[in-house]
Formats: C-alpha cells, structure tokens, sequence
C-alpha cells in the first residue's frame, strides 16, 4: 500500500493526498494529520519506522518478533529466523537514510519481500495444527479488517468529491494497493467502475483480500480448533462467525446499496471486531 501511494504521490497531474493512509493506520488527529499527508517523505517514515505509531512497519514486527519468541516451541527454527532477519532488516539504520535521500520504493520493495519470505516459510515449515490455525485466523482477520478500512475511506472519500467517482485512476490505485488489479481486469472487461470495485473488495470469492474471502477461512481455521475441552465456547462463537458469513454471502452489490455501504461496512467492521474480541477472551484470557 506504501508503495502504490508513494508512487502516486509522485505523479504531478493529478492531486494526492496520504490522508485515508494516515487515518486507517497512523490514528493521528487532525493537525498532526494535515502537517504529514502532502509531505511523502514524512509519511513513509512514520509508517515505517515511527516509533510513537503504534502501527509503524517497525513496531509491528517488534512485537511479532516478541510473541515468538513466548512461544518458540510452538514454532520452527526457521520461522524464528525469518522474522529475526525482518526485525534486523528494519533496525538497520540505513534503512531510514535510504528513506530520506534515496528511492523509497528500493527500501518498501526490501519490506515486502521479508513478508512473503516469512508468508512462505509458515507455509513450507508449520506443522498443521492448532498454531498455524491461530496464526492464520489472526491473518485473515486483519485482512478482513483492512479491506473494509479502505472501502469504507475510498467510498467515504467520494461524497467529498463526486468527481473521483468516474476517475479510473482513483478506482486503479485502490486495486493497486490491495492487490487486486489484475484480478479485476480478467474479470471486468467494461473498465473501472465504483460497483466492479466494490463487488470485488467484499463479495468475490477467488479474491485473497475480499472481506468474504477472508471470513470463509477464519471459518475454515476456526473449525480445526474444535475439541472436547472447548466445546460451548466453542459452538458460541462458530454461530458468531457463520452469522457474519452468512450476512456477507447472501448480500450483493445491490442489497448493500439499498441498506448504505457506510452503514454496512460498520457493522461487518464490528462484527470482526467481535471475533478477535471473543478469541482474545475464550483462548488467550490467561495469556
């Protein structure tokens, strides 16, 4: 997401703003907000190496570095290794000149790659049991999560400016940051338009970041943790997820119109804040 809006920002003819990126994931208030969005150099280092934003590249991977280490003998070696070596990668002090003074996207380019060096060292080394559940229910949530973030910003965006809702360009970088944009020109032949996106983002199914996609494997991992110790909670909150499944694959770009996309967003939004909420509470409580 970093990378498709630095190199948005850089193209002149059009306005650009890193407002929706510092609102989902800075949580700064406004005048600190307006002092960063037009400045990229700036955005970029707090997004990356902020140490006072709580969610920085760095401070993430921190904390991910100190949850495994609490729990090495559930993991490998080598997943310990990976996300050592991601740690270390963004210490590096020259991380942050480069940051400064070089091409960002080299430096975002390095990030990325850690990631889905560490994506498939989980795939080829975790065995398939209860850990690898939690991690990847953990995944799927967050994605789930930051898609609805965004369509909430992007289409929030629009009643600002209308005119953004015909901008092709406006419609390509939200694909380009969630990774979808090929996906949405195999399967749209008529071009970018607000209602594609939208159908895409939440209710495709051969999507890897759609809000259904994402919740149909929280499902899928959560029933693996079924056993006989846990069996109310158990059945407690398999309803709570099937129930937003449920509210997800019966809906269609036309029902979430009627209803209003904010006030649907919101509460999917909430629901999957439920999920993490009642998982932190029935498996983690004593952690």
């Amino acid at each position: 997401m970093l990378k498709i809006n630095y190199a948005s920002s850089q193209d002149t003819i059009q306005e650009f703003t890193w407002e929706p990126v510092i609102r989902i994931f800075a949580g700064l208030d406004d005048e600190e907000a307006q002092k960063l969005e037009n400045d990229s150099r700036a955005v970029l280092k707090d997004m990356v190496i902020g140490k006072t934003n709580s969610n920085s590249i760095l401070n993430i991977i921190t904390l991910a570095r100190e949850n495994a280490r609490s729990v090495q003998e559930h993991i490998t070696k080598d997943l310990w290794q990976c996300l050592n070596e991601y740690y270390h990668a963004v210490k590096d002090n020259k991380l942050e000149r480069a940051l400064q003074r070089e091409d960002p996207i080299g430096v975002l380019d390095v990030l990325i790659k850690q990631v889905m060096l560490y994506y498939g060292t989980v795939e080829i080394t975790m065995e398939r049991g209860e850990g690898r559940s939690f991690m990847n229910i953990g995944k799927y949530l967050e994605r789930a999560i930051q898609s609805v973030d965004i369509l909430d910003m992007k289409f929030g965006s629009i009643s600002d400016n209308p005119d953004l809702l015909t901008d092709t360009t406006y419609w390509k970088h939200l694909l380009l940051s969630l990774g979808g944009y090929e996906l949405y020109l195999k399967t749209y032949r008529e071009g970018f338009e607000a209602e594609n996106v939208l159908e895409q983002v939440v209710l495709n199914n051969d999507f890897p970041r759609s809000v259904i996609y994402s919740v149909n494997n929280i499902q899928r991992y959560f029933d693996r943790l079924k056993n006989d110790n846990n069996l109310e909670n158990f059945r407690e909150m398999s309803f709570q997820i099937g129930r937003l499944q449920s509210r997800i694959k019966y809906s269609s770009v036309r029902s979430i119109r009627q209803e209003g996309l904010h006030l649907f967003l919101t509460q999917i939004r909430s629901e999957l804040y439920g999920i993490g909420n009642a998982l932190n509470e029935y498996y983690f409580a004593n952690s």
